[in-house]
């Protein structure tokens, strides 16, 4: 649970080396620039070296046309290539053109193709017209409407049948549409349109041509061989380019993507005369690599400071986990990481987050499928989630064959229980008598990880030395012995039958830790030094905080009330299995195939509806319950100029 050490790195030397130094930098993969006035507030007289990136052109619009190629161009170790700027700028101006030229010839002639094909589809829908089109369309005093009607409004026009006017007269028929054409007099088009549109006719755009329907059908049935000739000949073209100028093109634009990034370090750059000054950060374990390399450069100097003495500057957080905990850096990633002296939670949620999903989704037989289904995604997706489903679907199995559940089937393991010596499975999800036990436990768990994440909150606040936090805040000291002599004291009276709510007891581990954190502010602006460590108004804070304590107070019990859905998750889980197995009863005996078509598909829906609403919910108890005790997630993430070759 800790973060990779950081160095913040200053590098001061003569114009005539920024070149050299940058491509040092950039080449290290591991220089995580900043701004120059983050470390020093004084550079009124410094001057921007640049701020435009040249290159952002040039590569945006190379990029753009090999995009339409539907290539990939994996970027190559080009530090032995050294073209100019204008040379690049060159390149990639007539690589595009002749790639633009070739793509618009492709898609004029899969448009071409398309039309054809569409226009053939149509027209042959009017193959029984024996006459020609364009004459049709271009009668002087009646208008024709060529399209298609749905049969159910086909036969609606028989309301209309005292209209002369309304009349639809169907050349060919689909399953679910009659097509041909209705004509109207041009003084009567209005109303006829009216009534057609009210029976959703569907016109098509039939292309006038002085030929029949049938003559029109063999002319694009000549055509399309022809344009798909074109078309082949096109991609042809294309292709034969590609090949031909692939190295090349990779050259080019793998120097333009180091250069382009190279240039983020320059940009940051600030000039003073003949000097230039450039600042960031670096992981530790690089420090003595890339200071071998910059040491060789004239004129270069070097310092550097360990960033846990640099916190003003808000160094970069590179996160750094075992490999059982590095997939869920996804979901801190996702909230935000950690400052550089807080905490990192990836290794928390990687436990609890496995262990909640395994027993709210406990099934020996689906948590298998979970966790073949996170492997495919992991493995040959390369999908982030699939890393985390995988663990998550081997905790289900363990719960799963705590439970006995396997795809539902609640005493599928009963003679393996019997011969480790038990009389039946030691957990009956759905007996009344473990109702209340499951839900207990749940709550039990809640409380449980709540009390370490207010613990870590303490360690986090004693790391980042603001002591008024970790020892009055809710998530404090102050408020483990609230929350935790309130949980103790009831559980001793009302389950334990032990009496320990006495006055002493009350006074010293309840109201004493609360009126502490009634007066945190205050108290720890004290304890941290604060000259100014008094409201300005007692009776105004005083009556502030009566508000707030109430919303104190319902955050406890609502984080706490929160995990009850771990145990609801239990006995939902069985009951829509056993509901699945009830229709499957009602529709044929156990092993008929109706029963087990059932059984498969409400497998199938169980396991998919349930590990969404699962990853969810646990999910959601990371973040809001637990995360808001003790995690902030307000850092920066570490973002070194980086090529990525392959």
């Amino acid at each position: 649970m800790a973060v990779s050490s950081m160095q913040a790195v200053n590098v001061i030397g003569l114009m005539d080396h920024i070149d050299e130094v940058i491509t040092v930098l950039g080449e290290s993969g591991v220089f995580h620039p900043d701004e120059v006035d983050n470390f020093y507030p004084d550079v009124k007289d410094f001057t921007h070296l640049q701020t435009k990136n040249s290159y952002a052109e040039p590569l945006t619009n190379l990029k753009s046309a090999l995009n339409q190629t539907k290539r990939s161009f994996p970027l190559t170790d080009v530090s032995d290539f050294s073209p100019s700027f204008e040379e690049l700028e060159s390149f990639s101006k007539e690589t595009t053109a002749e790639i633009d030229k070739l793509i618009d010839a492709r898609e004029t002639a899969a448009k071409d193709l398309a039309n054809a094909k569409q226009n053939l589809s149509v027209v042959q829908h009017f193959s029984g017209l024996d006459v020609q089109i364009e004459k049709v369309l271009g009668t002087k005093f009646v208008t024709a409407r060529f399209g298609r009607l749905s049969k159910d409004s086909v036969q609606k026009l028989e309301v209309y049948k005292d209209n002369e006017f309304v009349d639809f007269a169907v050349c060919t028929e689909d399953k679910t549409h009659s097509w041909g054409v209705y004509f109207a007099p041009n003084d009567k088009l209005d109303e006829i349109d009216k009534i057609f549109e009210g029976l959703y006719f569907e016109p098509t755009d039939l292309v006038g041509t002085d030929e029949t329907p049938a003559q029109k059908i063999e002319s694009y049935k000549s055509e399309i061989p022809q344009l798909e000739q074109q078309l082949s000949s096109a991609e042809k073209e294309l292709d034969k380019y590609l090949d031909e100028n692939t190295e090349r093109i990779t050259r080019y634009l793998s120097k333009l993507e180091e250069l382009y990034l190279y240039a983020g370090i320059r940009s940051k750059a600030l000039q003073h005369n003949n000097s230039f000054i450039i600042v960031g950060w670096i992981p530790t374990e690089n420090k003595k690599q890339l200071k071998k390399r910059l040491k060789k450069i004239r004129s270069v100097e070097l310092d550097f400071s360990d960033a846990k003495n640099e916190m003003d500057k808000r160094p970069p957080v590179k996160l750094k986990n075992i490999f059982l905990a590095r997939p869920f850096e996804y979901y801190t990633e996702m909230y935000g990481v950690p400052k550089y002296n807080e905490i990192d939670p990836t290794l928390f949620v990687a436990i609890t987050y496995v262990i909640i999903f395994g027993i709210m989704f406990a099934d020996l037989g689906q948590g298998l499928c979970i966790a073949i289904a996170g492997l495919i995604m992991w493995k040959l997706k390369k999908m982030p989630i699939g890393r985390i489903l995988f663990p998550c679907g081997i905790s289900a199995m363990v719960f799963g064959t705590l439970f006995g559940s396997v795809f539902g089937f609640e005493h599928a393991l009963d003679p393996m229980f019997v011969r480790l010596g038990f009389n039946e499975k030691p957990i009956e999800v759905m007996a009344p008598e473990f109702t209340m036990t499951i839900i207990f436990t749940a709550v039990g768990i809640g409380v449980f990880l709540l009390i370490v994440a207010m613990c870590l909150n303490v360690y986090t606040s004693f790391r980042q030395k603001n002591y008024g936090k970790a020892l009055f805040s809710t998530s404090g000291v102050a408020g483990i012995l609230f929350y935790g002599s309130i949980v103790f004291g009831l559980v001793a009276e009302l389950f334990l039958g032990i009496h320990v709510m006495t006055l002493p007891y009350i006074l010293g581990l309840i109201v004493l830790p609360f009126i502490l954190i009634f007066f945190s502010e205050p108290l720890g602006d004290l304890v941290n030094g604060e000259k100014d460590w008094q409201p300005e108004s007692w009776g105004g804070y005083i009556v502030e905080n009566l508000f707030e304590s109430i919303e104190v107070l319902l955050g406890y019990v609502t984080n706490t009330m929160s995990f009850l859905r771990v145990g609801a998750f239990v006995l939902v889980h069985a009951g829509m299995m056993n509901v699945v197995f009830v229709l499957a009863e009602s529709v044929g005996n156990p092993g008929s195939v109706g029963f087990i078509a059932i059984v498969v598909v409400g497998n199938i829906i169980v396991t998919v509806l349930e590990a969404l609403l699962v990853s969810i919910q646990v999910l959601r108890l990371e973040y809001y319950e637990m995360f808001s005790r003790f995690y902030s997630g307000e850092g920066r993430p570490f973002e070194p100029v980086k090529i990525k070759s392959e």
